[in-house]
């Protein structure tokens, strides 16, 4: 299963399968059995039933989680929307493979496989305010590059990012698929503020004013977006043809993932968002994605990184469901 068209994507997005139904159901029934009044363990519980339909078992487990993250880097860093130079990508590159960023922490604190997928760094995509930032056969190669990164034994993905610029295709992405003024979406990234947080949003008025009404979500990837988000699009795709949930990041992660949603409704059933970053507008398009996030502690890195820690919340909620005694296995009145 694969594909050469952004056509021959929506045609698999279309036909992607959904959550076992039996297993979900039997997940529920032991729910109703463990040891803890009904609805004790809170939204624990419900991850529990969501990730075991995913897997096609009623009492799974996790044990092979993996992170993948994905580099690009665009030509509209050079507007000057970034706090930091477009080269810092390559050199963020080689300290993930060194194993020295946070994301590289996380994932090993919590178990998980950790790849790096740094996509045609040395070839900037095109300025999105002139342009399509990718063509089709671009975008469609990065979306192929994250859909053929996925693990097949995976039970677990969390996608990440890295590129400088990349809050700015994220914004204007977000402001395209959900509508309002660039202001709305557009926030610090890096650290920008005052003018050049102005400059910013004009870059992202000026991407909108160059593109006409775009066709689904995968038009606006393509004409919005970079290499390192449609690796993401397209890993997250292939986790759902494989039923591996998904544990979603941050703005960009979300920005990407979104682009699913707006060509194929329902294509992020298979995803949870991990948290709620610092960037501003991430918490209004979790609202319009209706995605909670299981974690708000104020960060704003990427990397995967808070996705990466919520393994650490699925993981509990799974051993809780999986490990717990019954009532009747520990010999305990229910009532």
């Amino acid at each position: 299963m694969s594909f050469n068209s952004l056509d021959a994507l929506r045609a698999l997005l279309a036909d992607m399968p959904g959550p076992d139904g039996d297993a979900a159901a039997g997940a529920a029934d032991r729910n109703g059995q463990l040891t803890k009044p009904p609805g004790a363990l809170g939204r624990l519980e419900d991850l529990a039933l969501w990730y075991a339909g995913w897997r096609s078992d009623a009492r799974p487990s996790i044990g092979a989680p993996q992170v993948i993250v994905f580099a690009g880097n665009h030509g509209v860093a050079a507007r000057g929307v970034s706090a930091f130079p477009p080269e810092v990508t390559v050199q963020m590159v080689a300290n993930f493979e060194h194993g020295g960023a946070a994301i590289n922490q996380l994932a090993k604190t919590f178990g998980a496989r950790m790849d790096v997928v740094p996509l045609d760094l040395e070839t900037p995509t095109a300025d999105f305010t002139e342009g399509p930032a990718m063509t089709e056969d671009e975008c469609v190669s990065a979306l192929r590059a994250g859909w053929d990164a996925v693990d097949e034994s995976a039970d677990l993905l969390v996608v990440g990012e890295m590129g400088i610029g990349n809050t700015t295709s994220a914004a204007a992405i977000a402001t395209r698929l959900f509508g309002g003024d660039p202001g709305d979406w557009t926030g610090r990234g890096t650290g920008v503020e005052g003018d050049a947080l102005a400059l910013k949003v004009q870059v992202v008025a000026d991407a909108l004013a160059a593109h006409g009404a775009a066709t689904d979500g995968l038009d606006v990837l393509m004409r919005m977006g970079g290499r390192e988000l449609a690796g993401m699009a397209g890993a997250i795709a292939r986790a759902r043809s494989l039923r591996i949930p998904v544990i979603m990041d941050g703005f960009i992660c979300t920005a990407a993932a979104a682009c699913l949603e707006k060509t194929q409704e329902g294509a992020l059933d298979h995803v949870v968002a991990g948290h709620q970053s610092a960037e501003g507008a991430h918490g209004r398009m979790l609202e319009a994605l209706g995605k909670e996030p299981l974690l708000s502690l104020g960060l704003r890195l990427g990397e995967g990184s808070g996705a990466a820690l919520a393994i650490g919340i699925l993981k509990g909620a799974i051993a809780c469901h999986s490990g717990m005694a019954t009532f009747a296995e520990a010999g305990v009145s229910d009532g």
